[in-house]
């Protein structure tokens, strides 16, 4: 079987640390990918600071039209970066598909954005001493990020690091999941027909111990995490004199009022909480029903869990596929019967089948439960209900958790109300907490968060506001 080299200093790369590949559904090798040596990381850092020199230099229209290139090659690779994604992270066909549609929108952003980011004029004049200046400020790139990145979404969430980082002219380094290394290494092959220096994006797997070097070298500018909440307040301890910005998990709420459109809100909910078997942060787990239409909701939203088609993740039919790995879905296994144990009631599901889980949803939950209280990324969804709207606000506030939350409601003082009231980055009214589009600002609070993604709104964070005053009579 070959091996699949990584990508440092625009050359392709084999190393004696191989590390194999599976398919989640099959548990075939899938390939085989070198692993970076402490060496080659420290020469990635080493070229990814020259890179970043090279590219502060370039004037904004080819930095977009480079990404453009980017977000067209993805395009026309669309069914061979989609199969990737499918076949290395088990999520079904049609909806790594649209996967790779979003990167492609996440590209065009980036390509907009880079010929209109800049700073802004600032009156100096406000105070007496300013007269007669002129002030402005500029977006100064960071230089070298080190983006770190999950299996979830294996293409747009690099696409996530490497976009803005591009168009806000920086280099970076690509540390992909172990798990999903191979689309991020095809799209490290898209980059180096893009037409920018070739060292601005080098995709390094890399062992665990070698990160320490990335997060400690003063050349490395910022940190760029998603993944578990665990992990990244940890990296953030230890880059303390770094910019870091971490997009981490939650255990999101729905509320759904006694006002509500319920078919719909059965449907978006059910696509928020098993698609992609419950493994995305954005995942509804916390549902949160008027007492009125409980039982109806239930009832229907349970036929509907039942009746999702399970199947390997090519199948074009599959709406539920296996979890990333055995390991993972005996977890929320193990979750589901502690609960069941405690006293939840189980309407269906809680099966499980090697990597398989069924769609499973629970009821007669309370807070202390960890499907309830923390993140149980998987096909699981808790009921509870309510009786009145100050109350479900409260309840889904009461968590550690803070990334986004959905509301359906026509009352629209309740709309207002839960904008201001729910401690999430963001609040979706009439969707899913699992809505986002890649321009929009997307991150959380609480153990959730710190610092913003979305295009335009990571370009902030990987750069430095420079504050310039002129004094033209002098």
């Amino acid at each position: 079987m070959e091996t699949k080299p990584f990508l440092i200093g625009g050359e392709w790369r084999r190393t004696d640390n191989v590390q194999e590949v599976r398919s989640p559904y099959s548990g075939e090798t899938l390939a085989q990918v070198s692993y970076a040596s402490r060496v080659d990381v420290e020469e990635a850092i080493a070229i990814a600071s020259s890179a970043a020199s090279e590219m502060r230099a370039l004037p904004r229209y080819e930095i977009a039209e480079a990404l453009r290139r980017l977000a067209d090659y993805t395009k026309a690779y669309r069914e061979d970066f989609a199969r990737t994604i499918a076949t290395e992270a088990g999520k079904p066909i049609t909806a790594a598909r649209g996967e790779t549609d979003r990167a492609v929108s996440t590209f065009t952003f980036a390509s907009e954005e880079a010929r209109r980011f800049t700073g802004e004029s600032v009156p100096v004049d406000t105070q007496a001493i300013g007269r007669g200046r002129i002030g402005f400020v500029e977006r100064i790139p960071r230089g070298v990020v080190f983006g770190i990145t999950p299996f979830n979404f294996p293409l747009n969430l690099v696409a996530h690091k490497v976009a803005p980082a591009l168009a806000s002219r920086n280099a970076i380094i690509v540390k992909p999941s172990p798990r999903t290394p191979l689309t991020a290494l095809m799209l490290g092959e898209a980059f180096l027909e893009c037409g920018l220096p070739k060292a601005a994006v080098q995709v390094v797997p890399m062992e665990i111990e070698e990160i320490d070097l990335l997060l400690t070298d003063e050349r490395v500018a910022m940190v760029s995490f998603t993944g578990s909440a665990e992990v990244g307040w940890k990296l953030r301890e230890r880059a303390a004199r770094k910019m870091v910005t971490l997009e981490l998990g939650g255990n999101a709420p729905v509320i759904v009022d006694e006002s509500a459109d319920v078919a719909y809100s059965i449907e978006r909910t059910a696509m928020a909480a098993f698609n992609y078997a419950g493994q995305v942060c954005i995942s509804a787990q916390r549902i949160l029903l008027h007492e009125r239409i409980a039982d109806e909701w239930t009832s229907r939203f349970v036929e509907r869990a039942k009746n999702l088609r399970t199947g390997g993740p090519l199948d074009e039919k599959t709406e539920l596929s296996v979890m990333i790995n055995e390991d993972a879905a005996r977890r929320a296994e193990e979750w589901i019967n502690e609960a069941v144990n405690a006293g939840a009631r189980l309407l269906c599901g809680g099966t499980r089948r090697g990597a398989m889980l069924d769609a499973t949803i629970l009821t007669d939950v309370h807070g202390e439960m960890r499907v309830c209280s923390e993140e149980v990324f998987a096909p699981v969804a808790t009921i509870q209900t309510f009786s009145d709207f100050a109350d479900a606000l409260a309840e889904a506030n009461n968590t550690r958790y803070g990334l986004q939350a959905g509301v359906f409601t026509r009352d629209m003082s309740r709309a207002f109300l839960a904008a201001d009231a729910l401690c999430y980055g963001g609040v979706m009214i009439n969707d899913t907490p699992a809505f986002r589009v890649d321009n929009m600002p997307y991150g959380g609070v609480k153990l959730s968060g710190f610092g913003r993604e979305g295009v335009r709104y990571a370009m902030e964070e990987m750069t430095e506001p420079r504050m310039i005053v002129i004094d033209p009579t002098h």
